[in-house]
């Protein structure tokens, strides 16, 4: 298993969704960064299950409990060990499940590759419980880059085919990214934001899911960031994306819009210089050859629908080979999209700092 990412700052994710706890190591940053413990645990809040009714009825408080590399407010440049203990687990919904590959999941590749030694309880090590960890290691980096004048921010961009506006990719200011963080549902427009809640709670209605895509921003990235080819900007950023659980697409500035205009639209130009350079569009999302511009560093993720439902569905079982029918038992969420985007979020900042 590879639980380890990471150059100059080195992250180790460890646990299961049903084990004793889950957590993260962080070895390579400097002593003396002031932790603000009240804006960590804001963090884990936004990604914690079992907050509304879009979301798991698994309660968990995903308080981080600081095992080392922290003393008296500050790191001490150890290795930064936080843990978040599982307090919520119904186990014995799984003991029916055991055997069933539930589609959509890694039950089936994991026995496969783990020779049936995984947890399957919840998805043991492939659930998206994993994901607090990560909310945690981007809290830290969020700070660090912060006190730089960087910022991370992000917004749901859909739910199923409904859209929130765009990010202005030239314009766009740290207040806009204040303004929807301070939301309960976190879109540009409401009105298109009550529509995308009516849409889930319908497929929570069916015993359905529902998947969306999300938008994220870094702004005042200084000119000059990327290692082509292999450690590029986007290719750093796109590995940690890509291994969020449900991620099934990543794209920067115009993406796959892009092949539809000529390229005499598709460059950004003119250059200007407005105390420093600029362009006056942005559809190639702030990067050029793999290195950060100075522009806005604009991206967005797909997620996928939640592959645990209620409804259904045809498996097989696999101990013995035969084909069966499942339905997922349990707590679950309708749509993920609400509580990924922290994680989108401190994946950027994690990726970012690596660089810094």
């Amino acid at each position: 298993m590879s639980g380890q990412w990471g150059k100059k700052v080195k992250y180790s994710i460890f646990g299961e969704s049903h084990g004793r706890g889950i957590g993260i190591t962080i070895d390579g940053l400097p002593p003396g960064i002031k932790l603000d413990m009240d804006f960590i645990n804001g963090e884990m809040q936004r990604r914690a299950p079992g907050r509304d009714e879009f979301s798991t009825k698994r309660k968990e408080g995903d308080k981080v409990e600081i095992l080392s590399g922290y003393f008296n407010g500050y790191t001490t440049g150890a290795p930064l060990c936080g843990v978040i203990f599982n307090e919520n687990q119904n186990s014995k919904d799984y003991d029916k499940l055991k055997n069933l590959a539930r589609p959509g999941h890694a039950d089936f590749t994991g026995k496969v590759k783990y020779s049936g030694f995984n947890d399957y309880r919840g998805g043991g090590h492939f659930s998206g419980r994993i994901t607090a960890p990560l909310v945690f290691a981007g809290a830290v980096a969020k700070q660090i880059l912060f006190d730089k004048g960087i910022v991370i921010g992000s917004h749901i961009l859909s739910i199923g085919n409904v859209f929130d506006s765009y990010f202005d990719g030239v314009n766009l200011k740290i207040q806009t990214l204040a303004d929807v963080l301070r939301k309960d549902f976190p879109v540009l427009d409401d009105l298109k934001g009550k529509e995308m809640k009516n849409i889930i709670l319908k497929a929570k209605e069916e015993t359905d899911s529902v998947g969306g895509i999300i938008e994220g921003s870094i702004l005042n990235l200084p000119c000059g960031l990327g290692e082509p080819f292999f450690d590029s900007l986007e290719s750093n950023l796109a590995q940690l994306l890509f291994s969020v659980p449900a991620v099934k697409g990543v794209e920067f500035g115009m993406g796959f819009e892009i092949t539809k205009i000529r390229g005499s639209k598709a460059n950004d130009v003119p250059f200007v210089y407005e105390e420093k350079v600029l362009t006056k569009t942005n559809n190639n999302g702030g990067i050029n050859g793999g290195i950060s511009n100075g522009m806005p560093v604009i991206f967005r993720v797909a997620m996928k629908p939640t592959p645990s439902i209620a409804k259904t569905q045809n498996t097989i079982d696999m101990a013995t080979g035969e084909n069966s029918e499942i339905s997922v038992i349990g707590r679950h969420d309708p749509c993920i999209v609400l509580r990924a985007l922290p994680v989108i979020e401190a994946c950027a900042a994690m990726s970012i700092l690596d660089f810094i």
